[in-house]
């Protein structure tokens, strides 16, 4: 065990919408009794691509003990499950990753994609 960054979900506020899920390209969150929750918490590599989508806010990042990512079964998982995602857009002029490169961001307290023509603008203000 160590420290690390990994999804907490707030289950008061999940409302089992699912947006999560998808993004999650390692698998380690699903849907069970209406809620999301981290199924394996060596699959979470803390990432956070899960976050923005959540309607309701119930999904954030904490920093806390948990078993070390195991990207061998990560990428086991992935391969068995095939290419599955949902297609993002920029926070900032929304185009889409079929138009654009997106890069992960974070953003006040937000994890968000931003494409190559919005970066510089994000950086230089």
């Amino acid at each position: 065990m160590a420290t690390r960054q990994i999804v907490k979900i707030d289950e008061e506020l999940c409302n089992g919408c699912g947006a999560c899920v998808l993004p999650c390209a390692e698998g380690a969150i699903v849907l069970e009794n209406g809620k999301a929750r981290v199924k394996d918490e060596t699959l979470c590599d803390g990432a956070g691509f899960c976050i923005p989508l959540c309607p309701t806010g119930a999904l954030s990042i904490e920093a806390r003990e948990a078993a070390e990512f195991d990207e061998e079964k990560a990428e086991a998982l992935m391969e068995e499950r095939g290419q599955v995602y949902i297609a993002q857009r920029c926070f900032r002029c929304e185009i889409g990753e079929d138009q654009a490169p997106l890069l992960p961001v974070r953003h006040k307290g937000r994890s968000l994609w931003v494409c190559t023509r919005c970066l510089p603008g994000l950086i230089h203000g």
